[in-house]
């Protein structure tokens, strides 16, 4: 799950932190980048149970409401399509998800009343009206109700990326990427799979995990190098005048530019470039941008960097 664009960013907020700390631990710091990483990872599986926790709200309403000294006949006799989605009741049972459960001791418990708050505006929604509407109960229309319901209510949510910032300062700047690989995984889900579906795994292979620890060192072991390359680049300015976190990423950039010859340095500048324009100063994306770009031709005039 975790790609590297979350390992970028994430790098390079622990490089700046590095920097801030006096002590300067290279092995403790590494261990708080990868300790970062997998509270992404946490926060994966803790938006997966999200949807459960509005399906077991929603169950809890209908049951409510049958108990009434005197319910009316829609209270005795509900719509229950929503809370018997097959996609919910598929999540419900997952190996991998039932585990990280038992193992973190998370849920939605504490937080009813923004998942009630949640819940009232996904019932509000033209979404949930004409899927409560239709005939087809389909695993494939109730998987797609998620989908759109995801998207629409708990992807770009203020109230939500409020609370999850008061559970983890890891996840300030998680979520926005961590709702992708949501996305991802409910279009991945196949009915066939039952509890066995495979969730996105931590990492995709060996090879990010090396990525993340190896740029991460480079970075830092490298960094009175690189620093030397983008002063020669920013002759009409002094490096201490420049945004300390462009620095960082220009650094960041330029050992991952010269330490993984298979990435095109055209990757690595437009990732680092959107980093900039996203994380630093408003001009911060043309700086970044030009500077690398003067960096690596130079590199390539003094025959120093031979990849495309």
């Amino acid at each position: 799950m975790i790609n590297r664009v979350l390992i970028r960013l994430k790098i390079i907020q622990i490089v700046y932190a590095y920097y801030q700390n006096g002590s300067k631990n290279l092995d403790s710091a590494e261990k708080e980048l990868f300790f970062s990483l997998s509270k992404a990872y946490d926060l994966y599986n803790y938006l997966l149970m999200l949807m459960m926790a509005l399906t077991n709200y929603a169950q809890k309403r209908i049951s409510a409401a049958k108990a009434k000294l005197a319910p009316t006949p829609e209270e005795l006799y509900p719509n229950t399509k929503f809370v018997e989605n097959k996609f919910i009741a598929q999540l419900e049972v997952n190996k991998q998800l039932l585990d990280f459960m038992s193992t973190q001791k998370r849920s939605w418990d504490n937080d009813e009343d923004f998942v009630k708050s949640l819940y009232e505006k996904i019932i509000a929604s033209d979404i949930y009206k004409e899927y409560m509407a239709s005939d087809d109960r389909s695993y494939e229309a109730d998987r797609e109700l998620w989908r759109k319901l995801y998207k629409t209510f708990i992807f770009n949510n203020e109230a939500l990326d409020s609370l999850l910032e008061d559970q983890s300062l890891y996840w300030n700047d998680d979520k926005e990427i961590v709702d992708t690989f949501v996305l991802k995984t409910i279009k991945r889900f196949d009915e066939k799979n039952g509890a066995n579906q495979e969730l996105l795994p931590e990492f995709k292979d060996d090879e990010d995990r090396e990525f993340a620890r190896r740029l991460f060192r480079r970075t830092i072991l490298n960094c009175d190098y690189y620093r030397h390359l983008i002063s020669e680049n920013i002759r009409n300015w002094d490096l201490d005048r420049v945004a300390f976190m462009d620095v960082i990423i220009m650094q960041c950039a330029l050992a991952e530019i010269l330490s993984f010859p298979n990435i095109p340095i055209s990757v690595s500048l437009n990732e680092y470039v959107d980093i900039a324009k996203l994380y630093s100063t408003a001009k911060s994306g043309s700086f970044v941008n030009g500077t690398l770009d003067g960096i690596v031709n130079q590199l390539k005039k003094d025959g120093k960097l031979s990849k495309n």
